[in-house]
């Protein structure tokens, strides 16, 4: 049987649990955005910042 592959650690929990990902500025609080590759996203109500790509030549 294949192995499924690991979902990220979207906390970092030592002596607190500190959340990795940014908050939603429209939603507020509490609301997390998605990391993809080019994009941070919320799920909620779709509000999308492009991540600034370097390309080395």
């Amino acid at each position: 049987m294949a192995k499924k592959p690991r979902k990220p650690k979207l906390y970092d929990a030592k002596d607190k649990a500190v959340r990795k990902n940014p908050q939603c500025p429209k939603c507020g609080p509490g609301c997390f955005m998605a990391k993809h590759k080019e994009r941070i996203s919320c799920g909620r109500c779709g509000y999308t910042e492009m991540k600034k790509l370097i390309n080395s030549s």
